[in-house]
């Protein structure tokens, strides 16, 4: 059973005492989630001065090691870094144990999100999204790596991509049209002509908030920073091949606001990201031994092919940007669950596989109510709050089912 927002205040409670030696007022707290089961407990705890901060607890070991990796990366965001950033990023306050987890505090960041396959095309979140995805690539490369985060060359993101279809393949499962297709794209010079910037290991358009200014969609901040390193600047709209209507629109954005030499095969190196997502699937299947999600990813992995057999090679550069993302539009829907888009509840992506496989998914003109960030419960009043001595026993959470969960766990990841 998830814990309760009561028990998350509590936690809350000791880990900003713990931090600045003052018990903090609280006046109450409500659930963060859009209803599905994620990997966090997580809740918006209400202050007494009128801010809000959020309290996220891991259910399992994997999930606390990404918000290690989240914390530390947020250290990194240095008052001058983030000087240089046009939107907000969250601030870690405090932490504190939690029976066998670490409850993490961070400032709140307001604002409406939208998932890929509803970035609209045209001026506005394409826009919007593709400019801020290029100020993070423009950032410099010392702030990764004087905080000591990841850093891969052009020549390792090849290898990096090289060893994944190798190890797909070793599965015995990868169709072969799509072993021949990937080979080729790794073998191809030209695509390879990566230069590495500061990336957020895959990004996602719902780990951005927006707010509309003079009616315009605007990002206003970025919820997720645990992938924070250098490497292929792809990997972060990789996410278009959810989004083929805006994928032009995007792509010329994100150009026009790059402070580097343009790319040329950014949108090919982009889709082949998109696509290896199965193989990564295939490949954590495999490697955990579950059938399910190995038969899950050999169903996609065979949509796939088929639904790329007459389209030109990746990197041939005779492929449209549109044409190029829309084929994966056609693999049928149904073979993956879906993914929880809830903010501060997961890893932050609403389902690269599940926007890929989604081909009755339309861009909306405007933002949905159903794409705001905040679906809170109503606020527990806490009239006089006791203090963590006095709060409930944290609740114990039944594990996540590997094959409803390890969408979140891969298509998130570099």
């Amino acid at each position: 059973m998830a814990r309760s927002p009561l028990t998350l205040a509590a936690a809350a409670t000791a880990a900003l005492s713990q931090a600045t030696g003052v018990r903090t007022a609280i006046t109450g707290a409500a659930a963060l989630t859009e209803g599905a089961g994620g990997r966090f407990d997580s809740a918006v705890i209400h202050l007494d001065d009128g801010s809000r901060l959020v309290v996220r607890v891991p259910e399992s070991d994997e999930a606390e090691a990404e918000a290690v990796r989240e914390t530390t990366a947020l250290a990194a965001l240095t008052a001058g870094v983030r000087a240089m950033l046009p939107f907000l990023a969250p601030e870690h306050v405090g932490q504190a144990r939690l029976g066998t987890r670490t409850a993490r505090v961070q400032t709140y960041l307001p604002g409406y999100r939208v998932d890929a396959s509803h970035v609209p095309p045209g001026r506005g979140v394409a826009t919007a999204l593709a400019a801020a995805i290029a100020g993070i690539h423009d950032l410099p490369s010392s702030i990764v790596q004087g905080a000591g985060l990841p850093a891969r060359t052009a020549a390792q993101v090849r290898t990096d991509t090289e060893r994944l279809l190798d190890r797909a393949e070793a599965t015995g499962r990868l169709p072969f049209g799509l072993l021949r297709r990937w080979s080729r794209a790794v073998a191809l010079d030209a695509l390879w002509h990566v230069e590495p910037t500061v990336t957020l290991g895959g990004v996602d358009p719902s780990a951005f908030t927006l707010t509309d200014v003079d009616g315009v969609p605007t990002v206003s901040g970025l919820l997720t920073w645990g992938g924070l390193s250098i490497g292929d600047p792809a990997e972060d709209l990789r996410w278009i091949a959810s989004a083929p209507d805006a994928a032009s629109d995007v792509v010329v954005a994100y150009s026009a606001a790059a402070g580097r030499s343009p790319d040329t095969m950014l949108a090919e190196r982009a889709r082949l990201h998109a696509e290896l997502e199965f193989a990564k699937w295939l490949v954590h299947g495999h490697d955990s031994a579950s059938e399910t999600v190995t038969a899950d990813a050999v169903a996609l992995l065979e949509s796939l092919d088929e639904s790329v057999r007459d389209e030109p090679p990746i990197g041939s550069g005779t492929i449209s940007v549109d044409d190029a993302i829309a084929a994966l539009g056609r693999v049928p829907a149904g073979a993956a669950e879906a993914v929880d888009t809830s903010m501060h509840t997961d890893a932050y992506d609403p389902g690269l596989i599940d926007g890929l496989l989604d081909e009755d998914a339309e861009a909306t003109a405007a933002p949905a109510a159903s794409d705001a960030v905040d679906q809170e419960t109503e606020p527990i009043e806490f009239s006089d709050w006791p203090g963590t001595d006095d709060a409930p026993a944290a609740e114990e959470s039944d594990p996540d089912d590997a094959a409803k969960n390890a969408l979140r766990r891969w298509t998130g990841t570099a």
